[in-house]
């Protein structure tokens, strides 16, 4: 399947709602057609995919010794300063791993009691994650140094990214990959070591700490049987296996990656759009609308794999300062994304200063933070910023005394010239139109929730005879 597909849709939703005599109208409730197979414009009209493809999924096996220690792990919340926290109290499983509540950011700590500075973001969809690297991730790229890689980034000529040549833009010489919203590391083992000791979030106090309890909990005997009588004589081995452990729960584990949305089966053709959902999927896809398809890559890899609603790259979108952050009551305190301060090898690199990582679409609609200060709290919200950020930045952005606008103020002024001003929507100038209408978003929206797990559409039939839901 090919960006043509949503060009093709596009057409014939439009002469489908000609004929119904209201634009944008749903589809006639028993459509008329010629005897014989269904043509492709007219499934696309009502919501079918005519191409549909085999996704390859992640294989369903028992989890290995590894991963059951992991899974032990990551439900406990005895290895925190506090004991009060786990992986599972901010990853929740029932919530896409991720927060269950609506704070901007969490709290943590050994008594419970301190801000983080960032939102959490899901750990669903990491197995496919690629290394950190400025440019594509592969073997031409594995032999130059990071330093170098910049220096070819800043001569780079960057191509415009839109929803229709996504291709041409997963080339450009920026920075992707990695984990974190800083990608500062690259392996889900590296990943887990962060919040178990970070004293904003679980606070495990030192490695001899975190191996003490280790050694005194219910499952020692696991790590024993798995690594060895000697396991525990070293503290820096012993959280490192636990660390391995909890990496392989999140590789193996299919609740981590299930791909069992509404989107997954129309892909496969065994589900049906409905109008608002189709609306949604060609506004989501077209560069003079939200355009989101060029960030958030919606369609399956050559081999098949599902798509992960994300290219990897970062951005520097300049969304508002969060007042919810207690660490932005410091006016010196800004969250520079690449620049630091969690991440130290780029702080020099100023064009990445206010760069983020692009996360998965997947599951956002069971989101309640967005971004990566939780600035938003709903899906509207973050449209919202999109359309107006520039066409109308009083409805975004707080206004000074003097009646000026304060525009990407959560970046200190010399940086505000990485922010994305070139890909569309992002493109538009104060007073111009805005992208998307009313009905625009909510049709994204619409399509939006498609990309939640646990989707019920019956599987295993023809689109056509699927029940829309």
């Amino acid at each position: 399947m090919t960006r043509s597909l949503a060009r093709a849709a596009l057409a014939a939703l439009s002469a489908v709602t000609l004929r119904a005599g209201v634009a944008g109208a749903a589809a006639p409730a028993t459509p008329l057609r010629e005897p014989g197979p269904p043509s492709a414009s007219w499934m696309l009209a009502h919501g079918e995919n005519p191409h549909p493809v085999r996704l390859v999924l992640p294989p369903h096996r028992p989890l290995s010794a590894a991963a059951q220690l992991g899974r032990k792990l990551f439900f406990d919340p005895a290895l925190s300063g506090s004991g009060k926290l786990s992986c599972a109290s901010c990853h929740r499983p029932d919530h896409a791993y991720a927060p269950a509540n609506a704070l901007s950011v969490q709290l943590g700590g050994g008594r419970m009691t301190r801000h983080g500075v960032r939102a959490v973001p899901s750990l669903e969809y990491l197995y496919r994650q690629q290394n950190f690297s400025i440019g594509p991730d592969n073997e031409e790229n594995e032999t130059v140094t990071l330093r170098q890689l910049v220096a070819l980034g800043q001569q780079a000529r960057r191509v415009r990214k839109t929803a229709h040549d996504t291709q041409a833009a997963a080339a450009n010489l920026v920075p992707q990959g990695g984990l974190f919203w800083d990608g500062r590391v690259n392996t889900l083992q590296q990943q887990a070591d962060g919040p178990l000791f970070n004293p904003l979030e679980m606070d495990g106090g030192n490695t001899a700490i975190v191996a003490s309890k280790l050694e005194q909990a219910p499952y020692a005997h696991d790590f024993v049987q798995l690594f060895g009588a000697g396991v525990f004589r070293d503290p820096k081995l012993a959280v490192a296996e636990a660390l391995f452990a909890l990496s392989r729960y999140q590789i193996e584990d299919p609740s981590f990656h299930p791909f069992t949305s509404k989107y997954d089966a129309w892909l496969q053709g065994k589900a049906r759009f409905t109008p608002a959902q189709m609306r949604g999927y060609l506004a989501f896809n077209d560069p003079k609308k939200g355009d989101c398809a060029a960030c958030h890559l919606d369609q399956p890899t050559r081999d098949g794999l599902p798509p992960l609603f994300t290219d990897t790259q970062y951005e520097a979108l300049g969304v508002p300062r969060n007042p919810a952050i207690p660490a932005n009551r410091d006016p010196r305190y800004f969250d520079l994304g690449l620049c630091g301060p969690y991440r130290t090898d780029l702080a020099k690199q100023t064009q990445y200063c206010g760069m983020f990582l692009t996360p998965t679409l997947r599951n956002v609609a069971t989101r309640h933070a967005f971004f990566h200060n939780g600035v938003y709290h709903t899906l509207k919200q973050v449209l919202d910023f999109y359309d107006f950020r520039d066409t109308a930045p009083r409805k975004i952005y707080p206004t000074a005394p003097d009646g000026r606008v304060e525009k990407f103020n959560d970046l200190p002024p010399q940086d505000r010239a990485n922010v994305d001003r070139v890909d569309p929507p992002l493109n538009r100038k104060r007073g111009e139109p805005p992208a998307m209408s009313a009905r625009d978003m909510r049709d994204i929206i619409a399509f939006l929730k498609t990309l939640n797990d646990g989707d019920t559409t019956p599987r295993g039939m023809p689109a056509r005879v699927a029940r829309s839901r």
